[in-house]
C-alpha cells in the first residue's frame, strides 16, 4: 500500500499510508527507538545510532542518521507536543545538517502530527507536516523525503509480517 503525498496549502504536506498492521505496533515503531532503529533509516547504507526519545508531552527526541558509505550525518530535534497512545502524537522538529549538503533550511522548525486509526485489521496513518513558509516546504519536498519515508514504510509492513 504505497503511500498517497498532497499538499492541502503552501506550506504543508499530508502523507496517507495504511498497513496490514495493528496500531499499537504502528505507533511503536514511531515511539520506541529499537523499532525506529529497524525500519527509519531511510535508503540501504545508512543508520539510525542517535535515536533519544522521551515520548511524552514536554518530553524531547533527537534522532541523527548515518551514511555507511562515508560517515556523513543530519538529523532532526525537538519535543514532543500531544501524546494520545496509540493515535496521535504530536511534536515540532528542528533540522540539524551534521556535515550533510541538504537545501533544507536551518532555524524555524516543522511541526508534525501523526494521527492512526485502525479498521478491520488496517491501520491509516496520516502524517501532516506543516512548514514555516512555501520555500521551506518546497526545499523539504525537494529532498526527496516522502520517497524515503515509503522506503521505511515498507519496512513497518515487513515487521508486521514477521510478528503475525
Amino acid at each position: 500500500m504505497p503511500i498517497e503525498v498532497t499538499q492541502p496549502s503552501d506550506c504543508e504536506v499530508r502523507v496517507l499510508r495504511s498497513f496490514k498492521a495493528p496500531r499499537q505496533l504502528v505507533w511503536d515503531a514511531h515511539t520506541k527507538p529499537a523499532l525506529m532503529r529497524r525500519w527509519c533509516i531511510g535508503y540501504p547504507g545508512w543508520t539510525l545510532p542517535i535515536c533519544e526519545m522521551d515520548v511524552r508531552e514536554g518530553g524531547e527526541y533527537r534522532w541523527r542518521w548515518r551514511s555507511d558509505e562515508d560517515g556523513s550525518e543530519f538529523g532532526f530535534f525537538g519535543m514532543f507536543s500531544d501524546v494520545k497512545e496509540p493515535s496521535k502524537l504530536a511534536h515540532d522538529q528542528y533540522y540539524d545538517p551534521g556535515d550533510m549538503d541538504y537545501a533544507m533550511p536551518v532555524g524555524d522548525p516543522c511541526l508534525i502530527t501523526l494521527d492512526l486509526s485502525e479498521a478491520n485489521g488496517v491501520t491509516t496513518l496520516v502524517c501532516t507536516m506543516k512548514f514555516v513558509s512555501k520555500d521551506v516546504c518546497d526545499s523539504a519536498v525537494a529532498t526527496g523525503m516522502t520517497d524515503g519515508m515509503e522506503v521505511g514504510y515498507a519496512r513497518i509492513d515487513d515487521m508486521a509480517k514477521e510478528m503475525a
